[in-house]
């Protein structure tokens, strides 16, 4: 059940009146729901019935540190891709050895990072990652732990930008390259391989996909086993995909009962990465009409506070907190920016009026994470709604924040 229902017309989020967010903040601000993040956390962690599988949340769909400790509390592993989402999840508290590293483009800076925290693994992309990482291990006088990420060539996912699992996408080692690599890591003196792992891209709905692609990696951690390596984790990627309207789709539950099934002879850990599907219906962007003109509403969110329509023709629903006020019509809903592109929403049926306060759903994933400065806008704030009480978890910037960290030569 959502944590966005009307009372007495107005929207909440859970016990507390979005109306009384905004008086506070102001707009656009993101709001999130505790209970709606962590319930979808748990539908993935309790549906692990045969194996002791470890959810990693993805961190690049939702960063805020407070938001990581919830789910570090909830016993969360986390996935992340940057030295800088490695310092946010430290920062949260967690355990170091509950974090999987990814990424193609892993620096120098980066790799010793994870190699002097003990992480879990680093996911290794390419050849010559692993090589990299074996000669900074070896400086490190450390063996570090190591998975290898293959590309199971998988024609999978939704908007051709979040599909990555196909043969010409950049992602993981094909196929014919993993043994080679594991033969090497296997008389590595720095180098240790304990997973393998798989991802084939963003909002998939079939389970068929994620069963051809658990196949995979059964049968390529089989041929490591014949080279007299034993794995710890097995990876099969990310989560279900999310609806942005109202279809139904297979829940974790379902996909984490066909993964044990396919691996049910397997002994390592199935570790999954969701992200979208535990921090996206948590979530919605509060914006206000600032203007009316013509089939026009002015909102002041922008796609540099929500660039999913604009990046990805992302189709979102928006309502307006207050539903008994103005009778529905067929808008244009654009934002600030200096762009044409700049919509989100064309032809869309909604009561609203100048002044107005619109609510963005689905927006916790890949919504403030994707946030900009563009037009020397200030990032909007990020509010954690716990029941009947609210807190600010991120402040909006100041306009003193925008020009922090320039030099103003000449002055």
């Amino acid at each position: 059940m959502s944590s966005f229902i009307y009372k007495d017309n107005i929207l909440f989020c859970e016990n507390v009146a979005v109306t009384d967010i905004v008086k506070e903040v102001g707009t656009p601000a993101y709001v999130y729901s505790k209970k709606t993040l962590l319930d979808n956390f748990d539908s993935y962690s309790n549906a692990f019935e045969k194996n002791d599988g470890l959810v990693c949340f993805s961190v690049k769909s939702l960063s805020n540190i407070s938001v990581l400790r919830l789910l570090k509390d909830k016993g969360s592993g986390f996935d992340i891709v940057s030295g800088g989402e490695l310092e946010r999840v430290l920062a949260a508290g967690v355990d170091p050895k509950k974090i999987i590293f990814t990424g193609i483009a892993k620096s120098n800076e980066e790799i010793i990072q994870g190699i002097r925290k003990n992480i879990l693994s680093f996911n290794i992309e390419s050849e010559a990652e692993m090589l990299r990482i074996e000669k900074l291990a070896t400086d490190e006088n450390k063996i570090v732990d190591v998975a290898i990420r293959f590309n199971p060539e998988i024609d999978s996912g939704g908007h051709e930008y979040i599909k990555t699992g196909r043969k010409k996408d950049k992602f993981g080692v094909l196929l014919e390259g993993v043994i080679n690599l594991s033969k090497y890591i296997l008389n590595s003196s720095s180098l240790n391989l304990i997973g393998l792992s798989c991802h084939i891209g963003s909002q998939i709905f079939e389970l068929n996909d994620f069963e051809e692609s658990a196949k995979y990696i059964k049968k390529l951690a089989k041929e490591i086993n014949k080279l007299g390596i034993e794995l710890k984790f097995l990876d099969v990627g990310g989560g279900l995909g999310i609806s942005y309207t109202d279809s139904n789709f297979p829940s974790p539950s379902n996909l984490i009962k066909d993964l044990e099934n396919i691996l049910s002879d397997r002994n390592e850990k199935i570790i999954l990465e969701p992200g979208r599907s535990v921090s996206g219906d948590a979530g919605i962007l509060l914006t206000s009409v600032e203007y009316v003109k013509d089939d026009y509403l002015i909102i002041d969110a922008g796609m540099n506070d929500l660039i999913r329509p604009a990046l990805y023709d992302a189709k979102h629903q928006i309502i307006n907190v207050e539903n008994d006020k103005v009778p529905t019509k067929e808008w244009t809903i654009v934002g600030p920016i200096c762009e044409s592109s700049d919509v989100m929403a064309k032809n869309y049926s909604l009561g609203a009026s100048g002044g107005s306060i619109l609510a963005i759903k689905t927006a916790g994933a890949y919504g403030h994470v994707m946030s900009s400065n563009y037009n020397s806008r200030r990032k909007p704030p990020e509010i954690l709604v716990d029941d009947d009480k609210f807190e600010i978890v991120r402040k909006r910037e100041t306009y003193e924040d925008l020009i922090r960290h320039e030099v103003n030569l000449g002055s």
